[in-house]
């Protein structure tokens, strides 16, 4: 048995001694002395080992650092060749090229200084010290070139905002022009009979205009009192997919349209009253005065009595009185008097502009004008609708409600505007 033991620990005596041979080999060249190894020298001889270790950390470390700082300085080199190639800057360009390729050379040479392990450095410290400072400067540089292109980024939005304030200010004017035209005592006046389909066009997309302020006035109202939104445009259009939600705005503006239009292809307005009264008159009088002063002297008009009428159509009691807490403006109303408040004013524009529409509509004989809607599923067409969302992307979108009623005024048609789904 101890033979065999002995046997079987013959070549691990045999690794062992060539593994100190080589551990005193190592101190022969680092510890020149040939004194025999007593205890003080061994642990002498592991310090000098550890050192040795410490030493070559040191110098990885360093190296590390050395290959960290020149990667750094490719990435900034080359964010200043970006930003030197807008505005075009020939010499910044060559300068950013340059150093990037003389980058690119430096990594390749600590490449292959790592690969054949070359990495014998004096002062590892200094080194890894030096690249941090490098390092640092880096990106400090590359926070300036940031900060610049925040800076130009800056001043072109500032530029695009100064553009579409003058471009604003230029729709502000042309749609006051307009709204003088139609509020003045201009041609309209002068030759009441010779309108032609452009005026009625302008006139509409002012009515159009004060619907909507309307409409958006009472959605405030409505969203202050609590209301689900969400339910009440659901019982106006059933069943209509919203591709966004403030588009459920449309559904309301398309019930306001409804009743105040309902009615329209009639030289009353449905309404009893005289027919026979100079239309022309009637117009030249309240396009050029507000609707509170023209009922309030004369509270009998056909349009007075239009105002009363759909007001008390379109503002149900339940929804007067959740908005408001009474019905004082409806008992107002019924009494043919005019309630001074915000709401009851803006709907009054509305009355006055689809009144005023109503009127050219009859102004002329040689022209006949007539207001259509568009059925619910009916295919889009690009000559009798206009769409107030964007088109679906499917082939033959259909019509989901109309928003704003269309004319046909002589053979011109004057687009009605849907919403699609």
């Amino acid at each position: 048995m101890d033979s065999v033991n002995q046997s079987a620990l013959t070549p691990n005596k045999t690794k062992l001694a060539r593994s100190f041979a080589k551990v005193l080999h190592i101190r022969s060249t680092k510890v020149k002395h040939e004194k025999p190894i007593t205890d003080n020298g061994q642990a002498k001889f592991f310090n000098e080992i550890e050192e040795h270790d410490k030493f070559q950390r040191a110098v990885m470390d360093a190296f590390i650092a050395k290959v960290f700082a020149t990667i750094l300085s490719v990435k900034a080199a080359y964010a200043q060749l970006q930003y030197a190639q807008t505005p075009y800057d020939a010499e910044g360009i060559q300068s950013a090229d340059q150093i990037v390729v003389s980058e690119l050379k430096n990594l390749s040479e600590l490449k292959q200084s790592f690969l054949k392990k070359h990495l014998d450095d004096s002062s590892p410290e200094t080194t890894v010290m030096l690249a941090e400072i490098r390092e640092q400067k880096n990106l400090l540089q590359m926070y300036e070139i940031t900060g610049k292109k925040l800076d130009s980024q800056k001043k072109l939005k500032d530029s695009e905002i100064i553009f579409l304030k003058e471009k604003l200010n230029e729709v502000t004017r042309e749609n006051k022009s307009i709204e003088r035209r139609l509020n003045s005592s201009g041609p309209l006046s002068r030759d009441f009979s010779s309108l032609t389909p452009n005026d009625f066009h302008s006139a509409l997309r002012q009515t159009t205009k004060s619907i909507r302020s309307f409409v958006k006035l009472m959605i405030e109202e409505m969203e202050v009192a609590d209301w689900d939104i969400d339910a009440a445009a659901g019982a106006i259009q059933p069943d209509v997919v919203y591709s966004e939600t403030t588009h459920k705005c449309y559904a309301f503006e398309s019930f306001v349209c409804r009743v105040m239009f309902d009615g329209f292809n009639d030289r009353t307005f449905s309404i009893s009253g005289d027919s026979n009264s100079p239309i022309s008159d009637e117009f030249n009088e309240l396009k050029s005065s507000k609707p509170r002063e023209y009922v309030t002297r004369k509270p009998k008009s056909m349009f007075a009595k239009f105002c009363w009428y759909k007001y008390l159509r379109l503002i149900h009691p339940v929804m007067e009185f959740s908005l408001f807490g009474n019905l004082n403006q409806r008992n107002l109303v019924a009494a043919g008097k005019f309630p001074d408040t915000t709401f009851f004013s803006s709907f009054a524009d509305v009355a006055k502009r689809v009144w005023l529409l109503h009127c050219l509509s009859f102004a002329s004989d040689s022209i006949e004008v007539s207001s259509f809607q568009i059925r619910k599923g009916s295919r889009f067409s690009d000559v009798f609708m206009a769409s107030v969302n964007e088109e679906p992307v499917k082939p033959s979108p259909e019509v989901a409600f109309t928003v704003v009623p269309g004319f046909k005024v002589g053979k011109t048609i004057v687009q009605c505007q849907v919403y699609l789904t």
